[in-house]
């Protein structure tokens, strides 16, 4: 490994000192954001490359793909509309069926987004820089595809607009404020809202280089609506700072407000399982948890497919393993708190329903949820498997299989089994559940995808504003981004 031999120098992991310490030698080693020794110039080149060139065929087979599964979702949609409900697998004792488990799971993953880019830019959490664009806009797609899962979970969805509070003509019918499913439409517009500008108000700087780049006069056009006539001035730039730092405030807050309102839709009610106030943060944790789980398989694509692998490096990927690893412990703890409370309670009814969860016809979903939540992400505490990029992708997978099932479990298993052994009854999902569920997938990728394709992935001025010092990335960086450990 290379030696630091004075101030501003990289070594050989990518690291440089920052400054000097009180008695002359080096004050702060840090982790170098990039690598390649980077040029502005060259930032431009490799972060804007796939929106001022034709897509490769790789995104094209990509894209036709998620195409095809989200016509799926939209073809099983429309068929759920016009044959009614019954096509569906619910029933009178699990009335909240795969719609709902497909509901919180998408605002879940929805929350990832808003954490790297909100409260790691308020702790001055540098890492965050090369994967906080495409998180902010993981996020508004999947609360774009949470919404569309309470739509169809009404059935009639010509009549959705009686969920909005406004003047009508239905005489006494109004919305019910006492009802957690009503704040929920509240929660997500908000948050859906100011995750929107927040990412765009981001988008502004680097759609200005766009426009200043584009050679052909309907890209300079559109990108130059859309960049609002940044000129880069110190001006524009107190503004910018400013604003971005009150969204910032702003969404911080909605991170825990959102998951928390939607696990009021559970813990509100007196079913065994469900009345627990373990629910706001435990599901504010699993959201964090699944939402970063997604963006480890996100970037991991995106550096692979773009070759972003200079600008998203393995040192980016261990950080977010490292988030992965702490809030699986703090998932399994709630796990388990769940467990000692419904034996502590004294409750027989609440006892059984966490013994019929592990034990019970549907003990095979209680031990996927378990196992890929609990045990597998453990396996972030060895550093070669954290920076093993194969084995970080694969293990982020089982964390959102693990994290669509909590949902399952804590639905299907607390309904199918009520107070009474005379209503017990047996969920299955149909057809046209397997297709809506695996649909939502294509659903996201398409939009992730023609996101991917118009826009940069990655906050192209931040990673200019976080390059290592020039003195030292001409040295050791010569070619090509190639370094020695």
């Amino acid at each position: 490994m290379a030696t630091i031999t004075k101030q501003g120098e990289l070594t050989g992991r990518s690291t440089y000192i920052d400054g000097e310490g009180p008695l002359g030698g080096p004050r702060i080693q840090r982790e170098a954001l990039t690598t390649g020794g980077k040029t502005y110039a060259q930032v431009d080149e490799d972060i804007l490359y796939h929106t001022e060139h034709f897509p490769t065929k790789l995104w094209w087979l990509a894209f036709a793909i998620s195409a095809t599964v989200a016509g799926v979702f939209v073809t099983s949609a429309a068929l759920l509309f016009t044959t009614g409900m019954g096509t569906q697998g619910i029933n009178s004792p699990v009335g909240w069926g795969v719609d709902i488990i497909n509901f919180v799971f998408w605002i879940g993953i929805g929350h990832a987004g808003t954490l790297i880019s909100a409260i790691l830019y308020l702790f001055r959490q540098t890492w965050r820089t090369a994967i906080a664009r495409s998180a902010e806009a993981m996020t508004i797609f999947a609360v774009a595809t949470a919404g569309t899962f309470p739509l169809i979970h009404v059935g009639r969805v010509w009549f959705a607009y009686w969920l909005i509070p406004i003047p009508n003509g239905r005489g006494p019918l109004w919305v019910n404020f006492n009802s957690p499913l009503a704040w929920d439409v509240f929660a997500i517009s908000t948050y859906g809202t100011i995750s929107i500008v927040f990412w765009y108000v981001g988008l502004v700087p680097d759609l200005a280089i766009v426009r200043d780049r584009a050679k052909n006069k309907w890209r300079k056009l559109i990108y130059g609506i859309l960049s609002l006539g940044w000129r880069g001035s110190n001006r524009h730039w107190r503004h910018y700072e400013s604003t971005y730092l009150m969204l910032a405030g702003l969404s911080t807050p909605l991170v825990f407000s959102v998951h928390t309102i939607v696990s009021f839709d559970f813990a509100t009610s007196i079913l065994p399982g469900w009345h627990a106030t373990i629910f706001p943060p435990y599901f504010v944790i699993g959201a964090i948890f699944s939402g970063f789980g997604m963006v480890l398989t996100l970037s991991i694509i995106l550096r692979k497919v773009f070759h972003l692998e200079d600008y998203i490096t393995v040192n980016h990927i261990e950080s977010m393993t490292k988030i992965v690893m702490l809030t699986g412990m703090l998932v399994g703890f709630a796990y388990s708190t769940e467990f000692f409370m419904a034996w502590y309670s004294g409750s027989e009814f609440e006892g059984f329903a966490f013994m019929n969860r592990a034990f019970g016809p549907y003990w095979w979903s209680y031990a996927i949820m378990f196992s890929c939540n609990a045990f597998i992400p453990q396996l972030f505490w060895f550093k070669k498997i954290r920076r093993n990029l194969y084995v970080v992708f694969v293990i982020s997978l089982f964390v959102n299989l693990g994290m669509w099932f909590e949902r399952y479990v804590i639905i299907v298993t607390s309904l199918h089994r009520d107070f009474l052994p005379g209503s017990w009854g047996m969920y299955t999902m149909k057809p046209i559940d397997w297709a809506i569920t695996l649909g939502s997938f294509g659903w996201f990728m398409s939009m992730f995808l023609l996101f991917a394709r118009a826009l940069p992935t990655i906050s192209n001025f931040e990673v200019k504003m976080a390059l290592p010092p020039d003195e030292g990335a001409g040295k050791v960086y010569k070619g090509g981004g190639h370094h020695a450990d």
